[in-house]
């Protein structure tokens, strides 16, 4: 990773979460939301000047920061800040499934976008792990939801900032090494038929 978007996940991803965690702590959820607020914007216009460009991912995200912002300054509860992250799972693993319905699964046309020509059983194979991503995705949102509701704010932010992230590493670390085992298995198939 360049130094440039460690910046960016620094000050666009993790340091919102800890502002937000320690403002709500101590001056209350409308506060909280309005700093993180500013912080979307912020990451928004950073992309933009210093990056060039905006990422499709990064807009998705605000634009769930900014209305679950103004439905929690109206109720004047975090709830609905906090619940950013388990619909933007969500809405990712939906969309991962939907890519599946429509029969061209995402992780293949990514693929496929860069040039990469597969042959039918490296499809399904990159077919089902679609499918694995977004029930990863989907049970991590159903935990999303149970922390927004039931956790305190400083668990919540750990989850969002720390859990995801080390946990979508393991679990990716997991399917390369189920996907290469599996890709050396139809090699020796290959070589010794």
């Amino acid at each position: 990773m360049n130094k440039k978007k460690g910046m960016s996940l620094f000050f666009g991803g993790l340091l919102p979460i800890v502002v937000f965690t320690l403002i709500d702590e101590y001056q209350g959820p409308f506060w909280g939301t309005v700093v993180a607020m500013i912080f979307g914007c912020g990451e928004i216009a950073y992309e933009k000047f210093r990056l060039g460009k905006i990422e499709k991912i990064t807009l998705i995200s605000n634009f769930l920061i900014f209305i679950l912002g103004v439905a929690s300054i109206a109720t004047d509860s975090g709830l609905w800040f906090k619940m950013q992250p388990a619909i933007f799972e969500a809405f990712c693993a939906l969309f991962l499934w939907g890519s599946l319905f429509l029969k061209k699964p995402l992780i293949v046309s990514l693929a496929e976008k860069q040039g990469n020509i597969f042959p039918l059983e490296t499809y399904s194979l990159l077919k089902m792990l679609t499918l694995r991503l977004g029930i990863f995705l989907g049970l991590h949102a159903i935990l999303a939801t149970w922390a927004a509701i039931a956790w305190t704010t400083a668990q919540w932010a750990m989850l969002k900032g720390i859990g995801l992230t080390v946990s979508f590493i393991l679990y990716m670390g997991l399917e390369f090494l189920y996907l290469r085992r599996k890709m050396m298995e139809k090699n020796k198939k290959i070589v010794n038929p």
